[in-house]
């Protein structure tokens, strides 16, 4: 299947909590958007890799998504290297995507900053010719993408480019809720962590305003751009 748009994250839950209203947001337009987790997040405190799976399902489909697949690099350990990259190569040229989504530039868990930059790298690989990649049984054609986005996470970075997402905020949070083992239950019996809490709920919610604020709009998501981007009609800038 091919799709316009392809979300990377470093764990589930990580597209939804910084690039859901965007991929909502598409698919509403008319757009096919599929999204790739790298790990299963098996090294969460809360949870486990099983539950966090039925999580995903559920918010793939608050979120409306073509497809969704996981590579299972290994939460924590996974590295920049040959079979990481071949993996994401795959993905890519099995979709074919115009856009790319990935993490952050750097954040405060080290997979995010670490799972960028490996999709980085394999969107430019995927599109050579003589890197070798095969799915099914088959050869694949080289493909690259024209557009790599890394959104923005917990560590503020000024963003390049900002979508507003004001009317498909509260599905973005509904999304987000579908991942109950991570978030805030005051019913839950597991360890606080970093984002149990009801206040980091909140913090969503105000990042996405100061988004939001910097053009004009109520919601918004940030992203960095890798390389310049073009645009053919100035007017359609917000």
């Amino acid at each position: 299947m091919k799709v316009d748009i392809l979300a990377f994250g470093a764990h589930p839950d990580d597209v939804e909590l910084a690039a859901a209203g965007t991929v909502i947001k598409h698919i509403k337009l008319g757009k096919k958007v599929g999204v790739v987790d790298l790990t299963r997040g098996e090294l969460g405190t809360r949870g486990s890799a099983e539950l966090r799976e039925e999580e995903a399902k559920l918010s793939s489909q608050i979120l409306g998504i073509h497809c969704r697949e996981n590579l299972n690099l290994g939460d924590g350990f996974f590295e920049i290297n040959e079979a990481s990259l071949l993996a994401v190569v795959e993905v890519i040229r099995a979709f074919q995507p115009e856009v790319v989504l990935c993490n952050a530039l750097n954040d405060r868990h080290p997979d995010h900053g670490r799972g960028g930059d490996l999709v980085v790298r394999a969107a430019f690989l995927a599109g050579l010719p003589k890197v070798v990649s095969h799915r099914g049984g088959e050869a694949q054609h080289a493909w690259r993408p024209k557009t790599v986005l890394r959104y923005i996470q917990d560590n503020f970075i000024q963003p390049d480019i900002v979508v507003d997402i004001t009317p498909h905020f509260e599905d973005k949070m509904k999304a987000i809720a579908a991942f109950s083992s991570q978030f805030y239950n005051p019913t839950s019996s597991e360890p606080k962590t970093a984002i149990s809490s009801q206040e980091f709920l909140e913090n969503i919610r105000g990042r996405a305003l100061q988004m939001g604020r910097l053009i004009q709009s109520t919601y918004g998501e940030g992203y960095n751009v890798v390389r310049p981007c073009g645009i053919e009609d100035l007017t359609t800038l917000v």
